[in-house]
């Protein structure tokens, strides 16, 4: 294996997360290797969301402290969500969670599809940026185009995706980095592509924002939606969308709800202390690398690059070894020139073991990961996985070291 390169103080950055110290009874230390799946928080975030309760919780826009404090961790949430995807904070949708968002936001541009048109989804995505488009597109007599992935790495096929498209496309769904196998799309391409044609182009952000800063208007995209909760904060959604497209559909909500974008497509009462989390999880992402200089945004761009930088260490270590255990199988990218192209993700298969006996015995061992599909329905199928089980996903983040590395491809060189 390759010696990893120090991009920045990893311990520093972990003593920050309470949730890292724990281990078991035999004192081993825990490996959040789940990370996909929801990401530990630090004390900022933490800190921000109990000071919100111990100072008094109120509804928005009364004439009395507590109401305007809650109108001030709206506005300060929906500046930070804004610098994270590359939006205007008059672009950001609170909600619980990224499905829900695109499900009501589907809903309505539903309403605008005429029989005959075409709306384009892959197989690579997680469901919550398939099925509420399929939905849509059966409610109003549309036609379902599939993107396909290419078998031997698992990514989205360009020939499929132009075949895809059409003079009826309308909307063009895919994601920017699969919760599944790791992969990392060319965004800008696509959506290039995409936009030849005329057509609304909605991105899922959920895995790539714990890995690489999103960008909703310099990818040229319509529709960013990512979840907190992945990167560092509270279990909230977020959903960037720029203003005309906001401001052209009509969602559904109550009579007294107001007119303007974004707060129209908000319905009831947002999760105020969870806003100031969010704020909070922000922060620390502006701060990992140090950065001093420029907006928050530009700081953030420099905390993702670190992170990105770190992760592809990670990542070489886990491709290099797990390619000396002839007994586990590897779905996705695996070429270690392409660390670029994937976030450190991977889908894995012990022999014949079922991955949930596999997930069972590694987490007898303090080793923590998922198995199933992940949401990840249609590419678990399209791989052939979905029936027998799904597969091991195993998941690293910024604040994962190479020995927890180690300890991982330790552990799965142990299992039979």
């Amino acid at each position: 294996m390759r010696e990893p390169t120090a991009v920045f103080d990893v311990q520093r950055l972990r003593s920050a997360f309470p949730a890292l110290a724990r281990s078991d009874d035999e004192g081993r230390p825990f490996v959040f290797a789940d990370a996909p799946g929801g990401s530990q928080v630090p004390d900022a975030v933490i800190d921000a969301v109990a000071t919100r309760y111990r100072s008094g919780l109120s509804n928005t826009h009364g004439a009395f402290t507590t109401s305007e404090e809650t109108d001030r961790v709206i506005a300060d949430a929906r500046r930070a969500a804004a610098d994270l995807t590359g939006a205007e904070p008059g672009e950001i949708v609170f909600g619980p969670n990224a499905t829900t968002l695109l499900l009501h936001l589907s809903r309505s541009l539903g309403k605008t599809l005429e029989p005959g048109d075409e709306v384009v989804v892959t197989r690579l995505d997680h469901d919550a940026n398939v099925r509420p488009w399929v939905l849509a597109a059966a409610d109003a007599g549309a036609v379902v185009r599939w993107v396909d992935v290419r078998d031997e790495d698992v990514t989205i096929d360009p020939d499929s995706f132009d075949a895809a498209l059409s003079p009826r496309t309308r909307l063009v769904a895919f994601t920017l980095a699969s919760n599944a196998v790791g992969t990392i799309p060319p965004a800008a391409d696509l959506v290039a592509r995409a936009k030849e044609r005329g057509a609304i182009v909605a991105l899922d952000g959920v895995h790539l924002a714990q890995h690489r800063l999103p960008d909703l208007r310099g990818s040229g995209a319509d529709v960013l939606a990512c979840s907190p909760y992945k990167f560092f904060g509270p279990h909230l959604g977020i959903l960037a969308a720029r203003r005309e497209l906001l401001e052209s559909l009509t969602p559904y909500k109550l009579v007294p709800a107001p007119d303007e974008a974004p707060e129209r497509w908000e319905t009831g009462t947002q999760n105020h202390e969870g806003l100031a989390g969010l704020a909070a999880a922000v922060g620390y992402l502006a701060d990992v690398a140090g950065a001093t200089d420029g907006t928050r945004r530009d700081r953030l761009s420099a905390s993702y690059d670190a992170i990105a930088a770190h992760e592809r260490v990670l990542a070489d270590r886990f491709l290099a070894g797990v390619a000396e255990l002839p007994h586990v199988r590897l779905w996705g990218i695996a070429d270690r020139t392409r660390l670029a192209e994937r976030t450190p993700t991977f889908a894995i298969r012990v022999g014949d073991e079922h991955p949930a006996d596999t997930a069972k015995r590694l987490a007898a061992s303090g080793i923590f990961v998922w198995d199933g599909d992940y949401y990840a329905r249609e590419i678990m199928t399209r791989l052939g996985l979905l029936e027998s089980g799904g597969a091991v996903r195993v998941g690293f983040c910024h604040y994962h070291t190479v020995d927890e590395v180690d300890r991982v491809l330790e552990a799965l060189a142990s299992l039979p």
